[in-house]
């Protein structure tokens, strides 16, 4: 394909009708425009001046004008390739600008997207960790009944979603059989240090 910089007569009345607005105004509205949008006016310009043309019809415009005597059939290949090569660079330069509104508009929606993904992460957070701690008191009473009851189960409920606060909180009451398995299941998850000191001051 070959591209070459142009434009019609007609198609440039009407563009300096439309522009028959208020300077100002125009100004405006242009300094308001984000990068992204000003780029992408830019690269929509850049096609609009250019025309498009196959290989074969141009090699039909330069034949025919040497069956007419116009000019050469040396001077006409000498065209046809400048003017094919002039194509390519310029669609060259138009991908490379594709490439770039591209590559822009993709940081620009991570730059907007990842705000609202951290907040939406951090109020997830929050709210596991308020159903959490909500049902922290309930599990524990619910722990200290079964152990009266001498019911079977890990001594601590839900002990993989306790904070290491919450479970040496629920350490006391404990025997030491049951700090034992606590300090087994500890050392072979989180092993938090802090857990693993309490229960070792208890079974000392």
């Amino acid at each position: 394909m070959a591209k070459a910089a142009g434009g019609s007569k007609s198609g440039g009345g009407r563009g300096a009708k439309r522009g028959s607005g208020s300077p100002r105004k125009r100004s405006s509205t242009r300094s308001s425009a984000t990068g992204a949008d000003k780029s992408v006016e830019a690269f929509r310009d850049a096609l609009e001046r250019s025309i498009t043309l196959s290989r074969e019809r141009l090699q039909e415009v330069v034949d025919d004008a040497v069956k007419r005597g116009r000019m050469t059939r040396n001077d006409a290949n000498d065209l046809v390739s400048k003017l094919v090569t002039r194509g390519r660079q310029h669609t060259d330069g138009l991908l490379r600008d594709l490439e770039k509104l591209v590559d822009q508009a993709q940081r620009e929606v991570v730059t907007r997207v990842e705000p609202a993904r951290r907040r939406a992460g951090t109020a997830a957070g929050r709210a596991a960790r308020a159903a959490r701690d909500a049902a922290d008191r309930p599990l524990a009473e619910a722990d200290r009944l079964r152990r009266r009851a001498k019911g079977p189960g890990f001594p601590i409920s839900a002990y993989d979603q306790l904070t290491a606060a919450q479970v040496k909180q629920r350490l006391s009451g404990l025997s030491k059989a049951e700090l034992r398995k606590v300090r087994t299941r500890e050392k072979n998850g989180k092993a938090r240090k802090s857990v693993l000191a309490d229960i070792d001051r208890r079974l000392a």
